[in-house]
């Protein structure tokens, strides 16, 4: 190589650096935001997190202290003081108040309260489907067969994880209305079902018995 062509490289070398070090200093401050913003964003997870930890940690007491209270009356009063910072946790809450309002006699608190969660679009559907059922099951004396018979088919429908309990309510239904072998079909459908628990399956067995119809066990209930 001449010295001419070396001469050459080193210039365009210094030149490359130049424009490299100018370009750093043009627009090397994206990058520092760019960390500012990663470290800052890590900071503010870290701290919502701990921030949650302690409203759940809150919320918590606050239940416990409400739940102790030995007169249902008072627990429900303590209770509707609790607010919690997420729709998910006054749901809780609304659950428990409902439970002391019941316990206190006030039934149509509790009715309330159930279907204020049962129509709260913002909760997952679990929430909203036990709702439903603990409302309507608190109706089940006072509400029109017809009317319960609507609920209870609603909570019946395939993939509901309440199915089958919503229809053990059905067959009650059934009962009521004095539709005996109605009942009796869909207590037998209940016991041969594969998702029952065995609780229900027994309920369902000694329903049909009741009756006067025999039950049909699964293979796993007889002998």
């Amino acid at each position: 190589m001449s010295d001419t062509d070396s001469f050459i490289e080193e210039v365009t070398e210094e030149v490359r650096r130049d424009k490299l070090f100018a370009t750093f200093r043009r627009y090397g401050w994206i990058g520092a935001v760019c960390v500012v913003l990663l470290v800052g964003g890590a900071a503010w997870n870290e701290y919502r997190k701990a921030a949650d930890r302690d409203a759940a940690q809150a919320l918590g007491d606050a239940m416990l202290s409400a739940l102790s209270e030995n007169d249902a009356a008072a627990r429900a009063a303590a209770l509707s003081e609790i607010t919690a910072n997420s729709d998910g946790g006054n749901a809780v809450v609304e659950f428990a108040l409902a439970g002391a309002r019941t316990e206190a006699g006030q039934i149509s608190d509790a009715v309330a309260i159930l279907d204020g969660i049962a129509s709260n679009g913002d909760l997952p559907e679990i929430y909203r489907q036990i709702a439903s059922f603990k409302s309507l099951t608190l109706q089940s004396e006072t509400l029109p067969a017809a009317d319960l018979r609507i609920g209870f088919e609603a909570l019946a429908k395939p993939g509901s994880l309440l199915r089958l309990f919503a229809e053990e309510q059905l067959a009650l239904v059934d009962v009521n209305e004095g539709q005996a072998q109605a009942a009796i079909d869909r207590f037998q459908s209940i016991l041969l079902d594969a998702e029952a628990s065995s609780d229900l399956q027994q309920r369902a067995a000694q329903a049909i018995v009741a009756l006067g119809g025999e039950p049909q066990l699964p293979p796993g209930l007889q002998g």
